[in-house]
């Protein structure tokens, strides 16, 4: 399959709606006085809207014309917006300087843009005292309440307890 859109001898219909190249619409005229037109003035016929009734054609430098769509293409992605998915693994009796540590990295994360996973990860008769994994990940909650908002709440999911925070 080609890429972009049908030009001259592709296009197959027996009339379209045609714009010179100065952007007047000329009207309904037949695809061969299309294509004529568009050897006299040393451009191609390109069908700008295939769907229409009749298709819409334009008079038009191929070559330039998918250039600038290339340009266009590679601007919307640049000013697209990527954020990872940062994950911070945390046991329910963490000490006091990791849990900072891990709290630290949390904020700069947030300050660059990323979401957070926090994994609260449960081993052996751990999993007896969720409520104390539960009772951890609020106080995270509420420390990253300023900069940053819960996208999914704590859930335990087997022996892991998993809430995803996103930056404000």
């Amino acid at each position: 399959m080609k890429e972009g859109p049908r030009a001259n001898r592709e296009i197959e219909v027996a009339e379209v709606q045609l714009i010179d190249e100065t952007g007047e619409n000329q009207g309904t005229v037949s695809l061969e006085d299309a294509l004529e037109r568009a050897d006299e003035a040393g451009l191609d016929l390109v069908e700008l809207s295939p769907n229409a009734k009749p298709p819409l054609c334009k008079l038009l430098d191929l070559g330039k014309y998918k250039y600038q769509a290339q340009k266009k293409a590679a601007e919307a992605r640049k000013k697209q917006k990527t954020f990872d998915v940062k994950e911070i693994k945390m046991r329910p009796n963490i000490d006091i300087h990791d849990y900072d540590v891990k709290m630290r990295n949390m904020r700069k994360f947030f300050e660059h843009g990323d979401k957070v996973k926090v994994t609260m990860r449960f081993r052996g008769r751990e999993m007896a005292h969720t409520e104390l994994g539960a009772k951890l990940l609020r106080r995270v909650k509420e420390e990253t309440d300023k900069i940053a908002k819960v996208e999914s709440e704590p859930k335990l999911e087997g022996r892991q307890m998993i809430m995803v925070l996103a930056p404000r």
